[in-house]
């Protein structure tokens, strides 16, 4: 590897996770996003699970801690550090929509951060759920799933609630057991679902988080996950999101056409064209005004 062990490039890329995340991207207060994703990617640490606390927004990762547990206070831990970051951005910062899962600790975790912020329940994962249960049914799922979807696309809350009536009355004499149970767990959770209706900018489902966490998974994966200190993996996991959003998209992709990374779509421009000299700058800049 160019003349180095790897060692040597293990403490060079964990050096890149001691800078601040939110102030190496987003150089503008004014255009930190106030409409997030928040979830939790499963995870070891020395073989014991522990879990990555990730925020996004704009299409970039604005936040990556591990948490070594998984109740409130573990999250709370986590996810205060990307209120710091954020708020020595801009000191009034907090945020106006999150999406989350259904996961009650992620929510508290969230509130008791910021109070004011507005849980955004991801319908996706609601999904996912019969999709997990009802598969089996082939025909009968396809007719369920076209069914769960017009859901989704209704325009207004008045009509979302009214979809998600005849899908519950639909489902309770075409199917049974789990997937009815299922069904009648999504359709408890409508008044959930409108509240994003009130928030028309707010993401309502974690399609944005999940294609960074695939990223996210698949760097974990090639590491071995995390071995040492738990200091050494959180510098890991913050220079992944850092190289993460300064890396270049795809060529293939449409977004390349108009931007070369996410930190470049977020932010409007870039310091020089090549990707890693853009980054090395923005790490230089960290906390100045452009």
């Amino acid at each position: 590897m160019f003349g180095r062990d790897d060692s040597y490039w293990y403490r060079l890329e964990n050096h890149f996770g001691r800078y601040p995340l939110i102030q190496t991207i987003v150089t503008d207060p004014e255009k930190l996003p106030v409409h997030l994703l928040a979830d939790e990617k499963i995870t070891w640490l020395n073989g014991e699970e522990v879990v990555v606390a990730t925020t996004v927004g704009a299409d970039c990762v604005l936040g990556v801690s591990v948490a070594l547990g998984t109740d409130t206070e573990s999250l709370t831990e986590a996810y205060q550090h990307f209120k710091d970051e954020t708020q020595a951005l801009k000191a009034d910062y907090t945020p106006e929509t999150v999406n989350t899962d259904g996961w009650a600790a992620t929510q508290r975790a969230w509130l008791s951060l910021f109070p004011r912020v507005i849980l955004i329940e991801c319908f996706l994962h609601a999904f996912i759920k019969i999709r997990e249960r009802g598969k089996h049914l082939k025909e009968l799922f396809h007719q369920l799933s076209q069914q769960v979807w017009e859901v989704y696309r209704a325009t207004e809350a008045a009509s979302f609630r009214t979809k998600a009536e005849a899908l519950r009355l639909w489902a309770e004499k075409n199917t049974t057991g789990y997937v009815l149970e299922a069904v009648r767990k999504l359709c408890a959770k409508t008044e959930r679902f409108v509240v994003a209706y009130e928030h028309p900018l707010a993401h309502r489902t974690s399609n944005m988080l999940d294609r960074h966490m695939n990223s996210m998974a698949r760097w974990l994966d090639s590491a071995r996950f995390f071995h040492g200190h738990w200091v050494s993996a959180e510098r890991s996991v913050r220079a992944w999101a850092l190289f993460h959003n300064f890396g270049p998209y795809c060529p293939r992709a449409p977004v390349s056409q108009n931007y070369s990374s996410p930190a470049h779509k977020l932010n409007g421009f870039v310091y020089h064209q090549n990707w890693l000299h853009n980054l090395l700058i923005a790490t230089s800049r960290s906390g100045l005004k452009p």
